[in-house]
C-alpha cells in the first residue's frame, strides 16, 4: 500500500534487503584481498563530500552529461517518442532530470513519472516540489532498491504509453561487466517490447584525465574514501587511524576502470569491535571500481541484457555519452 498519497503523489515503500554494515566490513576486510563495500560511502558526511566532488574541476563527469541533455534535449525526446512514461532508477535531487522533463512536457501534455530511490523522504521532498514545477506531472513514488528494478516497476500500474527507464549519472560503472549485465538481465524483464532504457555512461578516456578525476588536488576524494574509515570508527567501534592510510587512484588502462583504494602505511594492527585486522606496509582495500565504456563494450553489456543500442549522445570532447538502449523482442 502507498505510504503517502494525493491526487498527483503517491509513494509506495517496498521492501528492501537489509543493510549490514558491520557484517559486511567484517566480511570485507578479513577476505585474502582487502575490500569495502562502496555503498557505505554515503553517510551524511560522505553524501557531502561526494556533493563537493561533483563542483571539482577535475571532476568532470556531472558536467559532461548536463551538457548531453542540455545540447540535445529536444532531440533526445524525439528519439523517445511518446506517449511516454519516464521510471527513474536512483532519482536522488532529479536535478538533471528536469531537463528531460522539461523536452518531455513540450512535447506531450501529461506524464506519469516514477522515482525509485531508497530515500524516503527525499522522494517526497523533490516528488512535491516537481509537483509545484510541472502542472502535468504526476509523480509514482518508489521507495526501493535500484539493484532490483523489476521488482519495483512491477508495482507500477498497467500502461499503454512506452515505458523508458532513466538511468543517469554513470553509476552502472560502479558494477563490474558481470553485475551491469545481471541488474541489466533483471530491467529488461519487466520491459516490454519496444520500450527503453536512457542510460549515462562514462567513456573510456586517457589516464591523464581519469587519475585527476579521482584523486584531486584539493583532497575533498581523499577525504570521501578515508571518511569510510571513520564511519566504520563511529559506527562500529573502529579504531583506525586515518593518518596511516593514503588514498590512491588508479586506472587500469586494460580493464579500463579506476580503482580507489586506502594504502596502509606501514605495518599496523586495527581492532574493529570483538576482532582485528593486520595489515602489511602498503597493503590496500580495495573501495571503489569505475568501470568505463567504449562502444565494444557497451554493445556486449547491452547484447548480454538483451537489448539493442539505438543511439548516443556526448558531450562536446566525448568524455561522457547517454544512450538509448531498446528491448526489441
Amino acid at each position: 500500500m502507498p505510504a503517502a498519497s494525493t491526487e498527483r503523489f503517491s509513494l509506495e515503500v517496498l521492501p528492501v534487503p537489509a543493510d549490514d554494515f558491520a557484517a559486511s566490513v567484517r566480511a570485507g576486510l578479513t577476505a585474502p584481498r582487502k575490500v569495502l563495500e562502496p555503498r557505505f560511502f554515503y553517510d551524511a558526511l560522505g553524501s557531502a563530500l561526494f556533493d563537493a566532488i561533483c563542483e571539482l574541476p577535475e571532476y568532470y563527469v556531472t558536467r559532461a552529461e548536463t551538457e548531453v541533455l542540455t545540447i540535445h534535449a529536444a532531440e533526445i525526446a524525439a528519439a523517445l517518442g511518446g506517449p511516454l512514461r519516464i521510471v527513474e532508477l536512483g532519482s536522488g535531487t532529479a536535478r538533471k532530470t528536469r531537463i528531460l522533463l522539461d523536452a518531455i512536457l513540450a512535447r506531450q501534455r501529461t506524464l506519469d513519472y516514477a522515482p525509485l530511490d531508497v530515500d524516503a523522504g527525499m522522494l517526497e521532498k523533490v516528488g512535491n516540489a516537481l509537483l509545484g514545477e510541472y502542472e502535468g506531472i504526476r509523480v509514482m513514488a518508489l521507495r526501493g532498491d535500484f539493484r532490483d528494478p523489476a521488482r519495483a516497476i512491477a508495482t507500477l500500474p498497467p500502461t499503454h504509453d512506452r515505458t523508458v527507464i532513466l538511468f543517469l549519472g554513470s553509476s552502472i560503472g560502479n558494477l563490474d561487466p558481470s553485475e551491469a549485465a545481471a541488474m541489466l538481465r533483471n530491467l529488461r524483464s519487466a520491459m516490454r517490447k519496444g520500450d527503453a532504457l536512457f542510460l549515462g555512461v562514462d567513456l573510456r578516456k586517457s589516464k591523464s584525465v581519469l587519475e585527476p578525476a579521482y584523486d584531486d588536488a584539493l583532497g575533498v576524494t581523499a577525504s570521501f574514501n578515508l571518511n569510510l574509515l571513520q564511519r566504520i570508527n563511529r559506527e562500529l567501534g573502529g579504531h583506525f587511524d586515518l593518518a596511516r592510510f593514503a588514498h590512491r587512484a588508479l586506472y587500469d588502462e586494460t580493464l579500463g576502470r579506476i580503482e580507489m583504494h586506502l594504502v596502509s602505511r606501514g605495518a599496523q594492527t586495527v581492532r574493529i569491535a570483538d576482532y582485528e585486522v593486520k595489515f602489511a606496509d602498503g597493503e590496500t582495500i580495495h573501495t571503489e571500481s569505475s568501470w568505463k565504456y567504449d562502444d565494444a563494450s557497451l554493445a556486449a553489456l547491452a547484447a548480454e541484457a538483451g537489448l539493442t543500442v539505438e543511439r548516443k549522445w556526448v558531450d562536446g570532447r566525448e568524455w561522457f555519452a547517454d544512450v538509448l538502449l531498446t528491448a526489441s523482442a
